[in-house]
C-alpha cells in the first residue's frame, strides 16, 4: 500500500512481493491506480484520513482503499517448489514513511515531515 511517481504520474499503489526463484528479483502482484483517479472523486481527498483495509486469509490477501477493493492476491501464486509460502508464516506490522526511493526527489521538500496515523487496528477470526 504505497504512493509513488511512475513514469512522473503519482499512483496509489496496492501490491504484494514474495523471493521469486531469482533471489535477486522478487515476484511483485500490484495494482496501480493513477492519484487522478481518487482526485476526480473528491478534489480535497488528499486533505482527509482514509482507511487502508488488508484482509489476509490462508489463500487470498484483498487490499482495499475505503472500502475500494484495489487488489487481491492469490496466495497459492506465492507457495515454493519444496512447499514453503512466506505468507503463511508469522508476521508483523511496519508503517514507514520512505523518501526518496523509486525514482524521488526529497530535495524540494519541506522538513519535517508529518506522517499522521490514526489508528492500527488487528484483528483475527475465532
Amino acid at each position: 500500500m504505497e504512493y509513488y511517481r511512475i513514469e512522473g504520474i503519482p499512483t496509489i499503489l496496492a501490491n504484494a512481493a514474495w523471493k521469486g526463484n531469482n533471489q535477486r528479483e522478487p515476484v511483485w502482484d500490484s495494482e496501480k491506480i493513477p492519484f487522478s483517479c481518487f482526485l476526480e472523486r473528491d478534489p480535497r481527498w488528499p486533505e482527509k484520513f482514509h482507511v487502508w483495509k488488508m484482509v489476509w486469509t490462508e489463500d487470498v490477501i484483498h487490499l482495499y482503499l475505503d472500502e475500494e477493493l484495489l487488489n487481491e492476491i492469490d496466495l497459492e501464486s506465492a507457495t515454493y517448489n519444496d512447499g514453503f509460502n512466506p505468507f503463511r508464516q508469522p508476521h508483523y506490522i511496519l508503517l514507514n514513511l520512505a523518501l526518496g526511493a523509486n525514482g524521488g526527489d526529497p530535495s524540494g521538500s519541506t522538513f519535517p515531515i508529518s506522517y499522521e496515523v490514526d489508528y492500527v487496528r488487528v484483528y483475527q477470526p475465532e
